[in-house]
């Protein structure tokens, strides 16, 4: 698995950082609308497992339309858009649910799985763009970047060599509170390096309090998800990132790292 698992990272983070840096926003718009689909599927398949009768194709399909649609929308500067599209999100899924209480009167729980999914995963997701977006943009991504990677990095192997007190069995019983704090510090080690020689512009000051912050909501993002899993009885959101799981495994500390170091910024500017 640790294999798989460095694998994995040497391949996608050369093109990661390559397309960061020299992609553009256009790119990296693009970027975050492909991975928002999909891990929009992952996330439909696992809360609309449960259902019978089977929930239709069209229902997910709605959901991909605002996967692409609000991460577009925030990269063309566009962002009170994204309440327009949550409204016709919201009406069309429960329109669409007219026709399915016909057979069963689990739609309106349909209607909540369904908004929820682009709220959680397009809409969240979309706060990398407008970070990317801000002045020096591509510092505040690639800083967010390193503090939930390298906290991700730091909390799995610090559990793993060290982990003895459980964090949060109810919702995922191997983490640990030893992996946490490893997480955290992990993430505030990179994020002072990366103040020190790369990004001047922050004090070690404020990059530690960034660090703290966005690690924190990282973490919470990543045990958030593991409720879904719980409840569906799955390991892993997907097989696509061999080693990592799924792409919502995978981005589901930046699904909440991602507002949190945005509001950060702007609510405490350098």
């Amino acid at each position: 698995m640790h294999a798989k698992r460095w694998l994995t990272a040497v391949i996608i983070l050369p093109l990661l950082l390559t397309l960061i840096l020299k992609g553009g926003l256009l790119l990296f718009t693009f970027l975050i609308a492909s991975v928002s689909v999909v891990a929009q599927w992952e996330y439909y398949r696992i809360v609309f497992s449960d259902h019978i009768p089977k929930v239709n194709w069209y229902y997910p399909f709605w959901g991909y339309l605002f996967g692409v649609g609000i991460p577009v929308s925030a990269g063309f500067g566009h962002s009170d858009t994204a309440a327009i599209l949550l409204a016709i999100s919201a009406i069309g899924a429960a329109t669409l649910s007219i026709f399915r209480f016909k057979t069963s009167t689990d739609a309106p729980m349909v209607v909540l799985k369904q908004v929820f999914g682009v709220i959680y995963i397009p809409l969240l997701l979309s706060f990398a763009v407008l970070l990317y977006r801000s002045n020096s943009g591509i510092h505040w991504v690639l800083l967010l970047l390193l503090v939930v990677s390298g906290g991700d990095t730091g909390a799995f192997y610090a559990g793993t060599y060290f982990g003895r007190n459980k964090l949060c069995p109810a919702v995922s019983p191997k983490k640990t509170v030893e992996g946490s704090i490893g997480g955290l510090a992990a993430g505030v080690l990179l994020s002072l390096g990366y103040a020190l020689l790369l990004f001047d512009r922050i004090s070690l000051s404020y990059a530690l309090a960034f660090a703290l912050v966005v690690g924190v909501s990282g973490q919470a993002g990543d045990l958030f998800e593991s409720e879904f899993k719980r409840v569906a009885d799955v390991k892993d959101s997907g097989n696509l990132l061999p080693g990592h799981g799924g792409f919502l495994d995978r981005i589901d500390a930046i699904l909440f790292a991602a507002p949190t170091a945005y509001i950060f910024k702007e609510c405490l500017p350098i």
